[in-house]
């Protein structure tokens, strides 16, 4: 009997909350369900967007490093000096 009453208490407090929200809210429903889908998109595009720098300078970095290998175990002076000036470009570029 007890959790009968409980979740009527909850259920009539959640349709109280629910109607004063409706009756209270400053702008219409219209305009806030645009507002959330605009502030939604900007927080997507901001996020694709840290993301696709992220991955810029991870790729540079690995390319670095794939570069100071290449240098360090080839076998001419000429390849290795030029593995290193390459690693050094993606580690400006990052």
């Amino acid at each position: 009997m007890k959790s009968g009453r409980l979740l009527t208490g909850l259920l009539s407090g959640a349709a109280v909350g629910a109607a004063l929200g409706l009756l209270f809210a400053p702008k219409k429903g219209t305009e806030t369900r645009r507002n959330i889908t605009e502030s939604g998109d900007s927080y997507l595009r901001d996020a694709k967007s840290k993301l696709d720098e992220f991955t810029d300078s991870l790729s540079h970095k690995v390319d670095a490093v794939r570069n100071k290998a290449k240098a360090s175990m080839s076998d001419s002076k000429t390849e290795q000096k030029i593995n290193e000036a390459k690693a050094g470009m993606h580690n400006m570029q990052s």
